[in-house]
């Protein structure tokens, strides 16, 4: 199979597994238990901090020098933030357009927005990662897979919850993770133009995790939970990122 199916149908294995498994519990249960998706996005956070500090950055630095490492990370932060800026503000209009309508329903279908712009530059990781080695990539899709459960839930909780039928629901959810295949394969086809662009990538990556760690996942799961399950949740993650990036 030609590199570039294989590391694109592998970013869309992964990408839309996560979604669909987290939209597949979101319709099955009546109350997810806030402490277990708390514990998901901890159990995330950690795995994607030690991928970042164990695999993506000391793979980066092998291949450039630090200089392009860091613009590439600049450039991964800025483009998360751009994404959330451009989320945030059509979130923002359709709330208040949704007032006298069925606001569930309209959240479900701006956060089902909101993943498919995230997943693009999740898939871009997965795509670059290959790129520079199958343990990297196999590593990073399976931090994406685990990132990706907890927001289908928050995608076909409201959905559902607004009276939208269980098999659109789904259907919505799988949709939003397709944007992370595409990303496989821009990450790959950039990824075999030089050793430089790949470095550029795999840094690129792991500011685009750095900010997805520290401006959604971390907050979010504090918000959701107090308790010690958030710290489990992140050294658990952090040394199932040690093993996975030992593989």
């Amino acid at each position: 199979m030609p590199y570039l199916l294989k590391t694109t149908l592998i970013g869309l294995f992964f990408g839309t597994f996560g979604t669909t498994l987290g939209g597949l519990i979101g319709v099955a249960f009546k109350n997810t238990s806030n402490k277990f998706l708390s514990f998901i996005l901890s159990l995330a956070s950690g795995l994607m901090i030690s991928i970042v500090c164990f695999d993506l950055i000391p793979e980066a630095l092998e291949i450039s020098g630090i200089p392009l490492i860091i613009l590439g990370i600049l450039f991964g932060v800025a483009s998360m933030i751009a994404c959330d800026m451009l989320v945030q503000k059509k979130f923002n209009t359709n709330i208040k357009q949704a007032k006298s309508q069925n606001s569930l329903l309209k959240t479900g279908i701006i956060v089902s927005i909101g993943l498919a712009l995230h997943n693009f530059p999740e898939g871009l990781a997965i795509g670059s990662g290959f790129g520079a080695s199958i343990k990297l990539g196999y590593s990073l899709a399976l931090a994406i897979l685990l990132h990706d459960i907890p927001e289908g839930v928050s995608m076909a909780v409201p959905m559902k919850n607004g009276g939208m039928k269980i098999s659109k629901v789904i259907f919505y959810v799988i949709l939003s993770g397709i944007t992370t295949g595409v990303g496989a394969f821009f990450g790959a086809l950039i990824g075999t133009i030089s050793k430089e662009v790949i470095a550029i990538c795999l840094s690129f990556a792991a500011g685009a995790m750095l900010y997805i760690v520290s401006g959604e996942l971390i907050p979010e799961s504090s918000k959701l939970y107090t308790g010690r399950m958030n710290s489990i949740g992140n050294i658990c993650g952090f040394i199932l990122g040690i093993f996975a990036t030992m593989v």
